[in-house]
């Protein structure tokens, strides 16, 4: 962990311009790595294994909002040029870019990013190991019966003077071998259902400036680009309507994320199957004539294919 002023020293120096956002308030963005470990210890220190290692990033404004910040946002960000550094100077003195942004950023992550993981690898896990326990067991299982079997029949075979290939200790040995490898391999497979998550570690950071800021900053601002923003939001929010209707009228349990910025707009729970899906919306006014597609939605798309 940073100190604080050392922080936001970091801040000030990695800026980065969001040329779709066309806000005019500045955030901070933060990188925090989290990982999940099961209950296998894997070193002579009593390290826990880590099984799930994850890249989080969560944003923090000038009032403090804190929010998850999608997938890989800075794939949707440039960085500032010398000129835009200088128009933005006196942003990057701001006096909340120096204040707990980090500390804000975790106690987030605690609460609605910590969980979130944990109960995807949770729900991941539990059925994997089920599988594999029910398939070790049938087998290991089957193998004992069979060694068992076998070694009373070498024992039947000795105790009548006959002098068979293998003796019944061995046999034995070997379904004793098989009984101890089932306990110690059900032992394992317990271990690794007990998860615990690690607290999340800030890696990184920077300012990002929207582009409605730079503009405005720059005096480039329009009451033409001011009433097109407008229509694209109503345009937006009609679409974003339309699609949790249709999703109601389905059966399915839509919920807005779009202000989570989580590379999609609604999550949708299939009513009958629970099957979750990640849907991107996309609303223009009927003059439009393009869509955009940010790479954070595509990354998402790409990560989530049977979901998305």
């Amino acid at each position: 962990r940073k100190e604080s002023s050392a922080a936001s020293d970091v801040y000030k120096r990695q800026v980065l311009i969001h040329e779709d956002d066309d806000s005019d308030k500045a955030r901070a963005l933060l990188y925090l790595e989290h990982s999940i470990q099961d209950g296998r210890v894997v070193s002579r220190s009593g390290a826990r294994r880590v099984v799930s290692r994850k890249m989080q990033f969560v944003t923090v404004d000038e009032t403090g909002q804190t929010q998850m910040a999608g997938d890989a946002p800075y794939l949707d960000m440039r960085p500032a040029t010398e000129e835009e550094l200088g128009l933005i100077e006196a942003v990057r003195k701001a006096d909340w870019i120096g204040k707990d942004l980090e500390q804000k950023a975790v106690s987030y992550a605690i609460s609605s990013l910590v969980p979130q993981h944990f109960n995807e690898l949770k729900s991941r896990k539990v059925g994997l190991v089920d599988k594999t326990r029910n398939a070790v067991k049938q087998r290991l299982t089957s193998e004992i019966a069979h060694w068992g079997y076998r070694a009373a029949q070498l024992k039947a075979q000795e105790e009548s003077g006959r002098q068979p290939k293998m003796n019944s200790m061995k046999a034995q040995a070997r379904a004793d071998d098989l009984s101890a490898r089932l306990d110690k391999r059900m032992e394992e497979l317990e271990q690794e259902l007990k998860l615990a998550p690690k607290p999340p570690i800030v890696v990184g950071g920077a300012l990002v400036i929207p582009r409605g800021l730079l503009n405005r900053l720059a005096g480039k601002e329009s009451p033409e680009r001011n009433a097109a923003v407008i229509d694209t939001k109503t345009s937006e929010m009609i679409a974003m309507n339309a699609v949790m209707e249709a999703e109601k009228s389905l059966g399915n349990e839509p919920r807005d994320v779009s202000d989570a910025k989580c590379g999609y707009d609604i999550e949708s729970r299939d009513g009958k199957t629970g099957h979750l899906r990640f849907i991107e919306v996309k609303g223009r006014s009927a003059e439009a004539d393009t869509v955009t597609v940010t790479r954070n939605e595509v990354v998402k798309a790409i990560n989530s294919k049977e979901n998305f």
